[in-house]
């Protein structure tokens, strides 16, 4: 009996070591992150993207929305290791896959020239990650347009791949249903929560027709126009989006108050104005509807959490130490 007794202790015990090892193994890399990283290497790093970017914001409000969608499409694929940014002679990188070839070239020249900026500084030069600077840009453009801002963790080095591989499952998509989202966000460490509030991006984001038109013409032998969308919106859709409408033709996805980060999106999807099916799905599913209508009352809980997720965001898949690389130019390794 005693000797059972010690063997249970003893399966307890490994059980509990083993979890305690998962644990510090998952959080190691990220416990690698410092929000004065560079304190000693290019102190001035935040001023110097912040300059930048600001530059890069007042010549077009699309830095914003292009930015911020550049930093969760490089997280998502790779992890945030500026993957994204890599260009191959071969066409076959992560930015040719067809679900990111629509990623605004505003977005990618805001993290050339504020490495550019951070390199003129002899003292910084090649010595800050360009997935850095992305993390940095990013919640520099979610403050310029109204929204947070926030501490930023660093220390992330750059990926040497790039692939096509891996692009189209690991991004969410138009009609993605709320366990396909919960369970893409879980496989990165994100809660349900943390979706809905990082979906509240699309508070500055904007859409090509294509993405949302089996929506207003054709969503069902039953109903052409998909029943959960406000009609007065969806009849105002059909007439920016018409059937033969130019591909380039891009429509706010907040068509209340497109240009300010805020929780109009959420108010939106209370009034049955959410563009993609993804979107409103979040206000129609008991299970988020709740976390839909605090936000859209409280634009403060909504930016918390913003802060929160977006910050959990900057922890997926990063690379430390010499796992990675700080490149000399953000479009090519080293």
């Amino acid at each position: 009996m005693g000797k059972q007794i010690m063997e249970n202790q003893t399966t307890t015990s490994s059980i509990l070591l083993f979890s305690l090892l998962l644990s510090l193994f998952l959080s190691t890399s990220y416990a690698q992150l410092s929000q004065n990283f560079y304190q000693s290497t290019c102190p001035n790093v935040e001023s110097l993207v912040r300059s930048a970017v600001t530059a890069k914001f007042r010549q077009t409000f699309v830095t914003a929305p292009a930015t911020l969608r550049l930093f969760f499409h490089d997280c998502f694929v790779r992890g945030c290791d500026a993957s994204v940014l890599l260009a191959l002679p071969s066409g076959a990188a992560e930015k040719d896959h067809p679900d990111d070839i629509s990623l605004a070239g505003d977005g990618f020249d805001t993290v050339i020239k504020a490495k550019a900026a951070v390199d003129r500084d002899p003292k910084c030069k090649n010595k800050v990650s360009c997935a850095d600077i992305l993390a940095l840009a990013t919640r520099d453009v979610v403050a310029l347009a109204g929204g947070p801002s926030y501490k930023v963790e660093l220390g992330r080095r750059d990926g040497r791949i790039s692939t096509l591989a891996g692009v189209q499952h690991n991004l969410p998509h138009p009609d993605f249903s709320l366990d396909q989202l919960n369970t893409m966000f879980s496989s990165h460490g994100l809660t349900q929560t943390d979706m809905v509030a990082l979906s509240g991006a699309h508070t500055i984001g904007f859409s090509h027709c294509s993405r949302f038109s089996k929506r207003i013409f054709n969503f069902s032998p039953r109903s052409r126009i998909d029943p959960t969308l406000n009609r007065t919106y969806a009849l105002q859709l059909r007439q920016m989006c018409p059937l033969n409408v130019d591909p380039r033709v891009a429509i706010n996805m907040d068509p209340t108050t497109p240009r300010i980060f805020d929780n109009a999106y959420y108010q939106n999807l209370v009034q049955g104005m959410g563009l993609f099916v993804s979107d409103q799905m979040l206000f129609t599913d008991s299970r988020s509807k709740a976390t839909v209508n605090q936000f859209a009352s409280s634009n403060a809980a909504f930016k918390q959490a913003f802060v929160t997720a977006i910050t959990k965001l900057g922890r997926v898949g990063i690379k430390t130490g010499n796992q990675g690389e700080i490149r000399r130019d953000c479009t090519a390794v080293n």
